[in-house]
């Protein structure tokens, strides 16, 4: 652990509490065989960390940082203007005050509403009054944050079938602020979605980027997957041991093993329960609770 993060996680842990530190248990590795030395599973901030500030927001991400977590999860979709925005639900109004601001646009779709509409949204008073006034950031904006904490992403091309061409304007932006260069490629971004085509898309755009399919595909559907992903990023709720370890035993689109991220764990006890699994890393709202029960 870097001083940077020690020290943040001693501050998240006087803000927030912690769990008891359980040991790993052994588990199999890629070949099968039992390794007591198997790293942890990396913990991932869901739509950053969305227990403790308001979804998907750069205060969300700043909250993931000052738990010492490295990796963001969120959700891109596009304005009617054609800016892609960082927000999971299609229409506005269960995290904004939308039916306020603009009570004559139902169904208050996100398609619908440019980014300057958009912009006027408060975000962030549904979570706490400490947040009010916290806005939708756009995906520029959301890079331009993770960058200067040095964070890293995992991006959720949200509802692929509303915004078609999304993926070709995902990697236009990712290259236009930096995230296409080799470190970021290599280490710092995951692209994923429900969307087997979308994925498949990110992967013929740009073939050297990280790809990860979201849900629980059969056994038997597994290579035809691994063809064009990295990652099988399933529900917990869908997961046994045998099936992360089908997966695990495949090589994916390139070359290496097919890792499994599992969504959404918030109790200590799922956590350990997965990290038992054999899971390759854990998709949280309370990522201090998760990485206090399973490192």
């Amino acid at each position: 652990m870097s001083v940077r993060t020690a020290t943040a996680a001693a501050a998240a842990a006087a803000l927030f509490g912690s769990g008891a530190l359980l040991l790993p248990a052994d588990r199999p590795d890629a070949t099968g065989q039992v390794s007591a030395h198997r790293a942890d599973p990396v913990v991932v901030a869901h739509r950053g960390a969305s227990g403790h500030a308001p979804e998907n927001t750069l205060a969300a991400v700043d909250a993931a940082e000052a738990l010492g977590v490295d990796w963001v999860e969120n959700d891109v979709q596009r304005t009617r203007d054609g800016v892609l925005v960082v927000l999971h639900d299609t229409d506005l109004k269960r995290t904004t005050d939308v039916e306020q601001v603009f009570p004559d646009r139902a169904p208050w779709a996100v398609k619908d509403f440019t980014a300057a509409e958009l912009a006027k949204l408060d975000a962030g008073s549904w979570f706490g009054a400490q947040f009010a006034g916290t806005r939708i950031p756009t995906l520029t904006q959301f890079l331009h944050r993770l960058e200067r904490n040095r964070q890293k992403l995992l991006l959720e091309i949200k509802s692929p079938a509303t915004y078609p061409g999304i993926e070709r304007d995902i990697i236009r932006t990712l290259g236009r602020t930096g995230w296409l260069d080799r470190s970021h490629v290599r280490n710092r971004l995951v692209v994923q979605s429900f969307g087997a085509d979308s994925v498949k898309r990110i992967h013929s755009l740009r073939p050297d980027v990280t790809t990860g399919f979201l849900g629980t595909p059969a056994v038997a559907d597994l290579p035809s997957y691994a063809a064009f992903t990295d990652q099988i990023n399933p529900s917990y709720a869908t997961i046994d041991a045998d099936y992360v370890a089908a997966v695990q035993r495949l090589k994916g689109a390139h070359g290496k093993r097919l890792r499994v991220n599992t969504w959404t764990v918030n109790k200590a006890a799922d956590a350990v329960r997965a990290r038992d699994l054999g899971v390759d890393g854990i998709i949280t709202n309370f990522p201090d609770v998760v990485r206090d029960a399973t490192s």
